[in-house]
């Protein structure tokens, strides 16, 4: 009985593992939710770029600020850690399934998930600071 209690108790403690988790959450509703627009409509896959890059940033932004949240301090490292093993996972996804390289562009995104999960950070230690 103890061993069941255990499990439904058990939370993502780690401020990075769950801002990773809250992203990929964020990340595969938006890319649900972009695959019923592009089935729906008669827009082409070219077209989506820009709303693809729109999913990232607010799925980052939300990992930064659920890991800066739940950390209560230092919400920039955080969320910028959080934002880089995002850009990484993400990297590693792609080169695994289509065989994408590494590019001075990946670098760029990387740093811009950084500097966006960081701000999520810095405004999730704020909140948290005034929840409490």
């Amino acid at each position: 009985m103890n061993a069941i209690q255990n499990v439904t108790r058990w939370k993502l403690g780690h401020p990075l593992l769950a801002g990773i988790v809250y992203a990929f959450v964020w990340m595969a509703l938006g890319a649900l939710a972009l695959s019923v627009l592009l089935y729906s409509s008669s827009a082409s896959e070219d077209e989506m770029k820009g709303y693809i890059y729109i999913v990232h940033c607010i799925a980052l932004f939300i990992g930064g600020w659920i890991s800066g949240k739940r950390s209560g301090k230092k919400g920039w490292y955080y969320g910028g850690m959080t934002g880089i093993a995002y850009a990484l996972l993400v990297m590693l996804i792609g080169f695994l399934a289509m065989d994408a390289g590494v590019s001075l562009q990946k670098f760029v995104q990387t740093i811009a998930a950084f500097a966006v999960s960081a701000i999520g950070g810095i405004i999730g230690v704020n909140m948290s600071k005034s929840t409490q």
